[in-house]
C-alpha cells in the first residue's frame, strides 16, 4: 500500500469537516436572519440570497476539490481491493456533485413546488452526494477490518452510515413541519464528513507507520 505517497491528499480529507463548519457558519452570518437550525444549507447559495455568489465559492467548490483529491488517494492507496477503489470513486463523485450543487443553485427559498431546471439538477446532485458517501461509509464497515485491521473503524463506519440514514425521514418530517430541517440536515451530512475525516486520520497514522 502506498500510504506514504499520499499524505497531502489524506490531509485534504481530514480538513473537510472543519472547512464545512467554518464556511457554513461564515456564510450564515452574512445572511441576515438565517437560521442554522431551520434552514437548509442550500439556501445559502439560493437565487436571491445575499450569499448566492459567495456560498458556492466558499463551500461547494473548494470542498468539491478536497473530496476529489481524497477520493483519488483512497483509490490509489488500495489498488488491491476493487471495493476500496470503488469507494474512492464514490468519494470523488461526491466532490463532482458538490460542484454541481454549487453551480446549479436552488430557487428562492429552495421551495419544492414547481422547481426550475437549475433546482431540479441541484436536487438530483444532492441525492448523489448523499448516496455516494452513504455507500462508501457502509462499505468501509467491512473494509475497515479487512484492509486496515481496525474493528473500531468498522464500527465507526457503520454508526456514521446509520446516522446518515436515520436522519433522512427526520429531515422529511421537519420539512413538512417547517422546523429543525437545518438541524437534521447538518447531523445527516455531518455524520458523513466526520467519517471522511476518520478515514483520513487513520490513513495518516498508517502513513507514519509505513515510514518508520
Amino acid at each position: 500500500m502506498s500510504y506514504f505517497r499520499y499524505k497531502s491528499a489524506y490531509c485534504a480529507g481530514l480538513i473537510i469537516p472543519f472547512w464545512l463548519f467554518v464556511g457554513v457558519m461564515i456564510a450564515g452570518l452574512l445572511y441576515p436572519d438565517y437560521s442554522q437550525t431551520n434552514q437548509a444549507m442550500s439556501e445559502l447559495g439560493a437565487q436571491g440570497a445575499p450569499t448566492h455568489v459567495l456560498s458556492p465559492l466558499m463551500n461547494n467548490y473548494p470542498l468539491g476539490c478536497l473530496f476529489i483529491i481524497f477520493g483519488i488517494a483512497v483509490s490509489k492507496s488500495f489498488r488491491e481491493s476493487k471495493l476500496a477503489v470503488f469507494t474512492g470513486l464514490l468519494i470523488s463523485i461526491h466532490g463532482i456533485a458538490s460542484f454541481s450543487t454549487g453551480y446549479f443553485s436552488c430557487d428562492v427559498g429552495c421551495s419544492l413546488e414547481n422547481p426550475s431546471t437549475s433546482q431540479t439538477i441541484h436536487n438530483y446532485s444532492g441525492l448523489v452526494m448523499f448516496a455516494s458517501l452513504f455507500l462508501a461509509s457502509a462499505a468501509w464497515g467491512y473494509l475497515g477490518r479487512r484492509l486496515l485491521q481496525s474493528s473500531p473503524f468498522s464500527v465507526f463506519s457503520i454508526v456514521c452510515s446509520l446516522a446518515a440514514l436515520v436522519t433522512l425521514p427526520l429531515m422529511g418530517k421537519a420539512l413538512e413541519a417547517g422546523h429543525y430541517f437545518g438541524l437534521f440536515q447538518r447531523i445527516n451530512y455531518g455524520a458523513s464528513v466526520v467519517w471522511i475525516a476518520g478515514l483520513a486520520l487513520l490513513m495518516l497514522k498508517r502513513s507514519r507507520h509505513m515510514q518508520t
